[in-house]
């Protein structure tokens, strides 16, 4: 039997070489071969040259949702979730972790002190970092670092932001894990039965919710949820994205119910708190005249100074989710949100649709002598002489200043930033009386130091 003689690589290298000094290639013929190379390689890549098959190394990118009769199927996905959220949560940095990082920053802050804050150097910087661990290393970047950096003459950051930062990176990722467990359908979005478990059962970790009773916690979860939605969820989808609800403030104001020692003032101006639901839900009752649990367009023209135009009211009636003709919790919600809240695009969106009886997508002359009409005639009932809409048209056209000098559309209304004032005018007595008695008001705030527009009614109107 022939033994098999192994090539000799050394003396086929120098023929290859010799081959290729003899025949020198032009450059078009070099071009040539690489594009026939290319053109053999990349099919082979894709699978051979069976265009018909091609569609076998497409990479998939679409995995249908489990039905809701395959249960093993969700079984299997829910618990992997919880699996994947599990070990994110245990990449986030624990307390003793971030104990340790202070520690470390501590140890290697450079002086001096910029007033009393320690600073530390790019060099001390990268050996904390080293020093402190796998989990930390994602923070020790130069990216963070030039975030950080502003006006020190060292080229120095402070430890105290650096650190901020940190905890802020961490809080967030926790937040998103926890809303994460929430979310039934795993596509990144809360629905709305999403949102109220996990608020209801963050409600016993929120000292300053102590007080309520369980009998008003759905009361309460619905009034919190609303908030989210009416802002969050513009195009009433009925799901919120989790990453839109970690960049809104909401949640701030929402955990900020965990601080024991909350003032009263920073009680009463945010939403989630007791004595604002509270107060909501309150309203709500007493414009319950009937006590069926539900509001007439009638009890809701008491809401407020009860200087809403019946013009309007009628738009709320014919626009929202009403039974029967009357609105339940939910909507007044939506409601309340928009009227204490006309600066923002969203109240501003809410209120342009009533306005818009047309549905054009844009204010006209008429619309707005519709709706102004009924302010008119509310000022006569108050023996007052009726403003010319003359006048008032061109003032709201020139507070506005929309693209088309004929009509005014919502984005017009909201980069104007006068969006408020406009559609107080038109909607309530006692916003267009704030806003033609406003340097009055102005002039008794200073000479009083009382709160002019908020005290403002319309037994003042009637002195005027």
């Amino acid at each position: 039997m022939a033994t098999e003689q192994r090539p000799n690589w050394a003396d086929i290298l120098k023929r290859r070489l010799a081959n290729s000094k003899g025949d020198e290639k032009s450059e078009e013929e070099k071009k040539s071969e690489e594009t026939e190379l290319f053109s053999k390689y990349y099919t082979e890549w894709k699978g051979g040259s069976d265009s018909g098959n091609s569609y076998k190394t497409i990479p998939r990118f679409y995995y249908r949702l489990p039905a809701e009769d395959e249960v093993l199927l969700q079984k299997l996905r829910e618990e992997s979730r919880a699996v994947f959220l599990q070990r994110k949560s245990r990449e986030l940095l624990d307390n003793e972790e971030l104990q340790n990082l202070w520690f470390l920053l501590d140890k290697h802050q450079v002086p001096p002190l910029t007033g009393e804050e320690a600073m530390i150097n790019y060099e001390a910087y990268l050996q904390v970092g080293e020093k402190a661990g796998s989990k930390c290393k994602k923070f020790f970047t130069a990216r963070v670092y030039a975030k950080l950096l502003h006006s020190d003459p060292y080229g120095r950051i402070s430890i105290m932001q650096f650190f901020n930062y940190v905890m802020r990176k961490v809080w967030l990722h926790q937040t998103r894990i926890g809303l994460s467990l929430y979310d039934v359908a795993g596509q990144g979005y809360l629905r709305e039965s999403d949102l109220e478990n996990y608020i209801l059962e963050l409600i016993p970790t929120l000292p300053q919710l102590d007080g309520l009773e369980k009998s008003f916690y759905s009361f309460y979860v619905c009034t919190a949820v609303r908030k989210f939605f009416f802002f969050l969820d513009p195009l009433r989808t009925g799901k919120i994205k989790i990453q839109d609800i970690l960049a809104c403030s909401f949640l701030d104001d929402l955990l900020e119910l965990r601080d024991e020692e909350l003032s009263k003032e920073s009680q009463e101006s945010n939403w989630f708190s007791a004595p604002s639901a509270l107060r909501v839900y309150g309203q709500y009752l007493n414009l319950d005249k009937d006590h069926n649990g539900m509001l007439s367009k009638e009890e809701l023209s008491r809401y407020g100074t009860a200087t809403l135009t019946s013009v309007f009211l009628d738009r709320v009636f014919q626009e929202c989710l009403t039974y029967e003709g009357e609105m339940d919790y939910k909507t007044y919600l939506d409601f309340v949100l928009a009227l204490e809240n006309r600066k923002e695009p969203a109240a501003l969106q809410y209120i342009f649709k009533l306005l818009d009886m047309e549905n054009q997508g844009h204010l006209n002359v008429f619309s707005l002598n519709y709706f102004f009409r009924a302010i008119q005639e509310q000022i006569k009932l108050h023996g007052q002489e009726p403003v010319s809409f003359q006048d008032v048209k061109d003032e709201i056209f020139d507070m506005v200043k929309p693209k088309d000098p004929y009509k005014i559309t919502l984005q017009d209304l909201v980069n104007s930033c006068q969006g408020d004032t406009v559609v107080s005018i038109l909607i309530d007595l006692n916003g267009f009386w704030t806003y033609e008695n406003r340097e009055v008001l102005v002039a008794n705030d200073s000479d009083s130091g009382s709160s002019g527009v908020g005290g403002s009614s319309m037994a003042d109107f009637d002195d005027t």
